[in-house]
């Protein structure tokens, strides 16, 4: 099915927009305003911006070399190549290297012209400024991704659900069907979550926004604990008391999945547990001792999953907490300042 994107709209309606405006003004060579805007029209707001500003340097840089190489050398081919030996490194240095075919656009505007005036230059850098301006401008429209990633996280959670309730049918039946496909599943969902997380990051500027991205990492940690006691449930085979308690600890676990922190008090009750086995009779068997051991082993793993969602409500406070504390600190230190200067 033919489908045109927002950024495929926003990139043809931006290109028209400047080519019309540098022919409105009546700029020469106007139709490089349409490719400066074209290629500074990028995912996010932030790298757009990070493209503008380095495509905005390498050419007034380009203009400089121009005046340097072609009014001190010679308006010729082989001075271009010179130039472009010179002006390469440079933006390499100046970590401008987005700007570099924008800019030999315009390095070629200056030889065509075969003179360097005033009016050329003025004529250049209107071409520039309107090429990015209209990109930034047309570029502050993003479509919001909340439900996007609202889906993700619930789609998610859905999947930890599921493998949590074959895991729980494992340990009270020794049996089970389950052809572990939601595990690929999360995987997948959770790497196209991070990167619309990231997008989304990028697309504010004054808002934080990394609450969803620091979620679905929590996830991925998480899953990665899945997937080392899945090996361990399944060597399981000889039937112990302890599986019925764990079984059902982890089913309640299981309906608490959400974005919401309720870890501790999983934490506290895991505790509880570790300590009514340690207060159990020795194994009578060795497959008995074996039993046991493993499921103590995969409570460890068990409580290691509930930390990492327990860090993961305090890492945003403390990260607020901090820079709270660092705006207060230097208001501090500029009303030090302040009443010093005014005593002196």
């Amino acid at each position: 099915m033919f489908k045109i994107g927002y950024r495929t709209a926003k990139t043809a309606i931006g290109t028209a927009l400047s080519i019309s405006l540098a022919q409105y003004v009546g700029l020469h060579n106007f139709v490089s305003a349409g490719i400066i805007t074209l290629l500074c029209i990028q995912v996010t707001k932030k790298k757009s911006l990070q493209t503008a500003w380095a495509r905005f340097v390498a050419c007034m840089t380009a203009m400089l070399f121009s005046f340097i190489f072609f009014e001190g050398i010679a308006y010729h081919p082989l001075t271009i190549g010179l130039l472009l030996l010179f002006f390469i490194p440079t933006t390499v240095r100046l970590k401008v290297t987005e700007g570099i075919a924008t800019s030999s656009v315009i390095i070629l505007h200056f030889y065509a012209a075969k003179h360097f005036t005033w009016e050329v230059v003025i004529n250049e850098s209107l071409l520039i400024i309107i090429g990015i301006g209209v990109a930034l401008i047309v570029n502050m429209y993003m479509p919001s991704v909340e439900n996007q990633l609202k889906e993700y996280q619930r789609i998610i959670e859905d999947l930890f659900r599921i493998i949590f309730k074959e895991i729980v049918k494992y340990l009270r039946t020794n049996g089970s069907n389950w052809d572990g496909k939601e595990l690929t599943l999360a995987a997948e969902i959770l790497q196209k979550a991070k990167l619309a997380a990231l997008r989304n990051v990028e697309n504010h500027f004054l808002r934080n926004e990394e609450g969803y991205y620091h979620y679905f990492r929590m996830r991925e940690k998480q899953l990665e604990i899945i997937e080392r006691v899945l090996p361990l449930v399944t060597s399981l085979t000889y039937t112990v008391e302890q599986r019925k308690v764990v079984a059902d600890f982890i089913d309640k676990l299981s309906d608490a999945i959400h974005p919401g922190n309720t870890a501790y008090r999983f934490i506290r009750q895991l505790h509880d547990m570790k300590k009514q086995f340690e207060a159990l009779p020795l194994p009578k068997t060795r497959e008995e001792f074996e039993e046991r051991a493993a499921l103590l082993y995969l409570m460890k793993e068990l409580e290691q999953y509930l930390i990492i969602k327990s860090q993961f409500g305090t890492e945003g406070r403390k990260k607020r907490k901090n820079k709270l504390h660092d705006v207060m600190y230097a208001v501090h230190r500029f009303a030090s300042h302040y009443k010093k200067r005014s005593k002196g």
